[in-house]
């Protein structure tokens, strides 16, 4: 059983993380995140710790950075694009249980201070950016280090300020460059 308590944004997706591991859950109900939703993370976040998990999408991109703001010790894991991807809708919910364990066996902590390791140079020297693949190979690379997908920019901050090592993203970039060629 994961100890902490997994957040997502809806009950369809406490129905697919229950499929996938055993784990408390809670809804945020959307982006409203009323003040009983929140007194309820809050008391998790407090007790066991959470892990958010939101749709990879704007909205669940949007819920995250409010409770990232709110509970900063959060946990935070990543459900890929294509893996959360099923008859043009996008969510936890449509993921396999398959791509919820691997989503949570990548979690990573948000860094507020953060490092400066990476910069906009590494990510134009990967191709992750002003090349007709950038989106594809962010995809793939955001899946291999758990930190899902983002624009240029967004990804750059989320290899900054969610402990990716230069190492860990050399190989993650070799490793697209062998099965991507």
């Amino acid at each position: 059983m994961i100890k902490e308590v997994i957040v997502v944004e809806g009950k369809n997706d406490i129905a697919a993380v229950k499929r996938a591991v055993e784990a408390e859950c809670l809804a945020t109900e959307g982006f409203r995140l009323s003040a009983g939703i929140l007194n309820r993370i809050a008391a998790a976040y407090t007790r066991n710790g959470i892990i958010i998990l939101t749709d990879p999408d704007s909205a669940g991109e949007r819920i995250r950075t409010n409770l990232t703001r709110r509970f900063p010790d959060a946990k935070h894991a990543f459900v890929s694009r294509d893996a959360a991807m099923k008859n043009g809708d996008i969510g936890v919910e449509q993921a396999s249980a398959e791509a919820i364990q691997s989503a949570l066996e990548k979690t990573r902590f948000h860094e507020w201070a953060g490092k400066d390791e990476f910069t906009m140079q590494d990510i134009w020297q990967a191709r992750l950016n002003g090349t007709p693949d950038a989106v594809a190979r962010r995809a793939v690379l955001g899946d291999t280090l758990g930190i899902g997908y983002a624009n240029a920019k967004t990804f750059l901050r989320r290899l900054n300020h969610y402990g990716v090592s230069r190492q860990e993203f050399v190989q993650a970039v070799e490793q697209l460059e062998v099965t991507h060629a």
